[in-house]
């Protein structure tokens, strides 16, 4: 989960970006990024049909998630995961046909949108993923219901990873069940916990300046209440067929690029139960993997606002609507018509 963000990073160099030769990491945003009505720009899309597919193989109506669902339903876990998941889908599908990526060399998402990178790399093919996504959402949905949790981040100065740590601890020493579950960048990390143990990481906070935001979920992941999701998760991953080999993702769990379908069983068990690295992973993209931009593809551009804030910061674009893949593509999307 992230905070939402509205900053973009700076625009890639026009030429190079033009000639489709500007290496690229794509990402794809996680839980938290939804919102009602997140489809309707993608509905005259060619790729639009591809929400048929995946409501006949998960037994969902997702388009009715895209177009029609309140808030209150895009909050559900389950719900709100295959919503962001089907967008990324939609946005990576138009991004393909639009030539608007460029040389890409690698990808990631962040949490849920981990999924979406597998896919797009070609680790799993796309109903294998919208299946582990509906099934992710429900083992997550069902632990969260058998043992409440919350999630808080601490924003701001002061609240780096070594902060965070310290409070996690304290409240750990003191008997709270709180862990870091998502170090997103310079001033945001997400603590994760029993509702307890958020109400003491709130009134910590409070007593050591720092600022503390709660987050819309009605769970604690990223954190080892998230187990008995994980060990249902890993049934469904131990039959899913992954490539022997793809183009890289970089993990969450260890901000390492892989290229080996064998190492996505244990690295999306762990997952649910490890912090998301991200910050670490978009190093990853930019200095192991040499993307010179990210492009993000999904609903919203709160990757995008990560990225500008990282020190140096990392040139990103939010592609979040046919219009904005297009400005992305320039001349090679009006020649695909």
């Amino acid at each position: 989960m992230t905070v939402t963000e509205t900053i973009e990073g700076p625009a890639a160099d026009g030429a190079e970006r033009e000639h489709g030769r500007i290496p690229t990491g794509v990402v794809f945003p996680g839980q938290g990024a939804q919102k009602p009505g997140m489809g309707r720009a993608w509905i005259e899309t060619p790729s639009w049909s591809l929400v048929g597919d995946i409501s006949a193989w998960i037994g969902v109506d997702v388009a009715h998630l895209l177009l029609e669902a309140g808030e209150s339903e895009l909050r559900r876990t389950d719900r709100a995961q295959l919503a962001v998941f089907t967008v990324g889908v939609l946005a990576h599908a138009e991004a393909v046909r639009l030539t608007a990526l460029g040389e890409v060399v690698g990808y990631a998402g962040h949490s849920l949108g981990e999924y979406t990178a597998l896919y797009a790399s070609g680790a799993i093919g796309l109903r294998e993923a919208a299946m582990l996504v509906a099934e992710r959402g429900a083992a997550m949905l069902r632990a969260a219901r058998r043992r409440p949790g919350a999630m808080a981040a601490l924003v701001g100065e002061g609240s780096g990873t070594g902060g965070a740590e310290k409070l996690a601890q304290a409240c750990r020493d003191s008997g709270f069940g709180v862990w870091v579950a998502n170090l997103n960048g310079p001033g945001q990390v997400v603590l994760s916990g029993t509702e307890a143990a958020i109400a003491a990481v709130e009134n910590r906070s409070a007593a050591s300046g720092l600022r503390c935001v709660r987050l819309e979920v009605a769970g604690a992941f990223h954190s080892p209440l998230m187990a008995p999701a994980a060990r249902r998760l890993r049934r469904a991953l131990s039959a899913t067929p992954f490539a022997p080999a793809h183009a890289p993702v970089v993990a969450n769990v260890d901000a390492q690029g892989h290229t080996d379908g064998a190492q996505w069983l244990n690295l999306m068990t762990a997952q649910l139960t490890s912090a998301v690295r991200w910050e670490e992973c978009v190093r990853t993209l930019a200095d192991g993997l040499g993307a010179r931009r990210l492009v993000e593809l999904g609903p919203g551009r709160t990757l995008s606002g990560l990225a500008a804030r990282l020190d140096p910061p990392v040139p990103a674009a939010s592609a979040n609507t046919p219009l904005r893949l297009a400005e992305l593509a320039g001349p090679a999307a009006r020649s695909v018509g």
